[in-house]
């Protein structure tokens, strides 16, 4: 069940790294529960995009566009070895300070792309030595796949860290080289013929220091026990070859179901013009839908994180955005405001009781708890949609989830996702409130 070989801060030889400004949530009693992780959100949104320098963009009520374009480039896509021109232009955000020294980074981003539009999403670190990184594409996308195929792009790196896909990560955190500040670059292209823009509701990066660690501290809970949301359940497992194009169903596609469970959840989902092309035997076509627009060709695959989110963010009054949470007492306080998470994890069968499986990377969706404060979770790893509702134990799925390091099936040492999740919701709902937490 291999869905994406989670990445996490761990790395051979990892030791835990000094905290400085942890953030940890408070517990239903207020008291504060230890953890040694940091993590924080930073992003650009409306007003913010004035505190970031323009080249032939601009903004407007709906977001950044493209405005007077500053030339035209000839961009030959990898993947589809087509040649085109394309006018663009940029936005850079200011040199933002992390607040301590980062081991990861994970931008992800809100944005529309009409035809005939595409965007570049870049990132320039600082480290703590005040040396910088080269500008390293996190991501060429687009909602559709008609002008460019979506990618990321392999083998950017320097010597002191490396692109993952999708994530910054520092090579070597007990070198003493992290990440102090950074800044993103937007480019948004569009036909030099057409008037159509891409446009950019927003931008930002979750930034994080998670030591490496094999288990941690349970959390308190009695937020939201007895508690479950409404969430529609589909199952990856019964699109197993359908569609090896965009990876062939089953395990394959665990982000992009538990993506569409929680955009349905909040009453979108693709029409039945967006679902025409697939095969009218197939399941809930929404399901391959949602995986044919968040796969990156690159990876060969549909677990790009913030490629899920930007696909979620797609769908009107939707935003969404990658980070990581302390604890299930954070994800209870989203299921308290109505909000699901779908939560990365991996872990052996014998570590989560009732999955009946083990994985290398896996995505679900938190949808509640039960009155003794247990996980209820769509897992999209199911024989059927039915059969998706599991109740699994907190304290084995708070272990696999929150953990950065484990054993895998032959006895070696793998890496787990350090809390990873999507959060997707309208942006009429507010994000909850938690003392002390900065990460969304």
């Amino acid at each position: 069940m291999a869905i994406r070989a989670v990445r996490a801060v761990a790395v051979a030889g990892l030791t835990a790294l000094a905290v400085l400004g942890t953030t940890a949530p408070a517990d239903a009693a207020g008291a504060t529960v230890p953890h040694d992780e940091q993590i924080t959100w930073q992003g650009w949104s409306g007003t913010g995009w004035s505190a970031g320098s323009t080249a032939g963009t601009t903004v407007t009520t709906a977001g950044l566009a493209l405005g007077t374009p500053v030339g035209t480039i000839l961009y030959k896509d990898p993947h589809s070895n087509t040649r085109r021109t394309w006018a663009y232009g940029t936005w850079t955000s200011p040199l933002t300070e992390v607040g301590f020294g980062a081991t990861e980074l994970v931008a992800s981003w809100n944005a529309d792309t009409p035809a005939g539009t595409w965007l570049q999403v870049e990132l320039q670190g600082t480290y703590t030595t005040g040396t910088r990184t080269p500008w390293y594409v996190m991501g060429r996308w687009a909602s559709g796949d008609g002008d460019i195929r979506r990618t990321t792009v392999d083998k950017q790196g320097d010597k002191t860290s490396s692109i993952w896909t999708d994530t910054f990560a520092i090579d070597n955190p007990s070198a003493g080289v992290l990440l102090r500040a950074y800044q993103l670059r937007l480019t948004l292209y569009r036909d030099p013929a057409g008037t159509a823009t891409p446009v950019i509701r927003s931008v930002g990066a979750m930034s994080s220091n998670v030591p490496d660690r094999t288990t941690v501290v349970p959390s308190a809970g009695h937020i939201a026990w007895g508690t479950e949301l409404a969430v529609p359940r589909y199952s990856q497992n019964i699109h197993a070859g359908q569609y090896p194009q965009y990876g062939g169903g089953g395990e394959a596609w665990c982000s992009p179901t538990s993506t569409e469970m929680v955009v349905e959840y909040w009453g979108r989902q693709p029409t039945p013009a967006d679902t025409s092309w697939v095969d009218p035997g197939y399941p809930d076509p929404t399901v391959d839908h949602a995986a044919r627009m968040t796969y990156d060709y690159q990876y060969g695959g549909t677990g790009n994180w913030p490629f899920n989110t930007a696909y979620a963010a797609t769908f009107p009054g939707l935003e969404a955005k990658v980070t990581r949470l302390h604890s299930l007492d954070e994800v209870e306080h989203f299921i308290a405001a109505g909000i699901p998470v779908v939560t990365s994890q991996s872990f052996l069968a014998s570590e989560l009781d009732e999955a009946g499986y083990g994985t290398a990377g896996h995505l679900m969706v938190v949808v509640g708890f039960t009155a003794t404060g247990d996980v209820i979770a769509n897992d999209p790893a199911s024989p059927s949609d039915a059969a998706v509702r599991h109740v699994y134990r907190r304290d084995q799925f708070e272990r696999i989830w929150l953990r950065t390091r484990r054993t895998t099936t032959n006895g070696g040492t793998g890496s787990g996702s350090g809390g990873v999740v999507y959060l997707i919701k309208p942006t009429t709902v507010a994000w909850p409130s938690v003392a002390g937490s900065t990460n969304w």
